[in-house]
């Protein structure tokens, strides 16, 4: 009997949100009742599973799990041996070294012999190792940024987004160690070689079309070649023949981050009905 294929995804917080929308939105479908560990998948032989999500690498590396959905920066904290399948394109966020802002350290070897709070110690160690500093490990499973104003520690390695909180607690960054986002991993012993491909594929799809929109515009045909160079596609654009022959229809995917610029320039080509519409979903 073939064993059931499960994927790890974190129990609760926004990363628990942000996967589920994910294998939704890639047709792994599934309800989870309230407390319950896991959920049968409707329309494929998957079961989710929902784990803390610092637990997630170790567990895909036992085997207990198939596939999970983590941060990488976890994996790297963890060592796990796994193998990272697809960036997801989302939870993007780096792991840096802070100091207070009036603090005399320049540079990370400047950090030897001084005492240093994280929630990644591993990754602290090996950063510190590489610029030829010891430190001592303040190892916390909370908030750092307090520590330096508790006396705990000289500095801190954190997870920064915005840098907001930092600046809240008068620390700058000394130096960025990595940067990280939501990562699909899965057990390099995979039971189901070709049912972890479909899933795969299908989570590609999602972020894939997350980065891309469909661009539909009308052009003069005497300004077709100026309008693919704009919008050249994928491949190549899709043009169609109107009514008036003097004017041709396009259909191009362009990358979400420029549409607004390239309706500008489409504009002033002469271009008109220029429409984005959002991509769910695609195969490339």
């Amino acid at each position: 009997m073939t064993a059931t294929f499960r994927i790890g995804v974190p129990s609760k917080g926004r990363l628990s949100e942000l996967a589920a929308e994910l294998l939704r939105e890639a047709g792994l479908n599934f309800r989870r009742s309230e407390r319950s560990l896991f959920a049968r998948c409707r329309d494929i032989p998957i079961d989710v599973t929902f784990l803390r999500t610092e637990d997630i690498p170790v567990l895909c590396a036992e085997g207990a799990i198939d596939m999970g959905v983590t941060g990488s920066d976890l994996v790297a904290e963890s060592g796990a041996d796994v193998a990272e399948r697809l960036d997801l394109g989302v939870g993007q966020c780096r792991l840096a070294i802070c100091v207070p802002e009036a603090s005399d350290v320049k540079t990370p070897a400047d950090l030897d012999g001084c005492r240093v709070a994280t929630s990644f110690p591993n990754n602290t160690a090996r950063y510190l190792k590489q610029h030829g500093a010891t430190a001592h490990l303040v190892t916390l499973s909370g908030s750092v940024e307090v520590m330096i104003a508790l006396g705990v520690a000289e500095a801190i390695v954190d997870l920064v987004e915005t840098g907001s909180t930092l600046a809240a607690n008068q620390l700058r960054i000394l130096d960025e160690i990595g940067r990280y986002q939501t990562v699909l991993i899965q057990n390099r012993q995979c039971r189901q070689p070709e049912l972890a491909d479909r899933v795969v594929r299908r989570l590609e799809g999602v972020v894939i079309a997350r980065g891309y929109s469909l661009l539909e515009y009308n052009v003069p045909r005497a300004k077709l070649a100026e309008a693919e160079r704009i919008t050249p596609g994928f491949n190549s654009p899709t043009v169609s023949s109107l009514e008036d022959p003097d004017w041709c229809a396009i259909r191009v995917m362009v990358r979400r981050s420029t549409v607004i610029e390239i309706m500008e320039r489409l504009e002033a080509l002469g271009a008109s009905a220029v429409l984005e519409t959002r991509i769910t979903n695609c195969r490339l």
